[in-house]
């Protein structure tokens, strides 16, 4: 009988459903790989945001209130977890256009003002899944 030595955290309803083979988070040890996190809404399915035209192509998008999905979408698996932003040690961050950076860097302090915010890398990328202009994955901690 094999021992597994990882746990996957989904939170169900509170986080929108995975769009592929994979957990929200799996814990290994005391740490807490999150699968990257986009900005659709757990009850409609709906990137957070957008502008669409007549046939729901995307005119135009909003990276603040992307962010600001994305990362309740995080909350939710970490509080799935029974963790919190306090927890997080390791942020990488996927940009569709790195000239959203400062209006995404503003929405991300609020969440992380704390004294020791975790690391960060912050990429821009070709394309993102579905109609999203930023997705973040994370490493949280759990206390000893």
């Amino acid at each position: 009988m094999a021992v597994s030595f990882k746990t996957a955290i989904n939170p169900g309803q509170a986080s929108p459903s995975p769009l592929g083979s994979y957990s929200h988070a799996l814990k290994v040890g005391n740490l807490l790989f999150i699968s990257g996190q986009g900005c659709r809404d757990p009850k409609s399915g709906i990137e957070a945001g957008l502008t669409l035209d007549a046939n729901g192509a995307v005119v135009a998008y909003d990276i603040e209130e992307q962010t600001k999905g994305v990362l309740e979408n995080l909350g939710a698996v970490l509080t799935a977890a029974n963790l919190g932003f306090e927890n997080v040690v390791d942020i990488t961050v996927f940009l569709a256009d790195m000239n959203d950076f400062q209006k995404y860097n503003g929405v991300y302090s609020r969440y992380f003002s704390m004294e020791n915010p975790p690391a960060r890398t912050t990429v821009q990328v070709a394309k993102l899944p579905g109609r999203n202009y930023i997705e973040i994955k994370a490493i949280a901690a759990f206390a000893d």
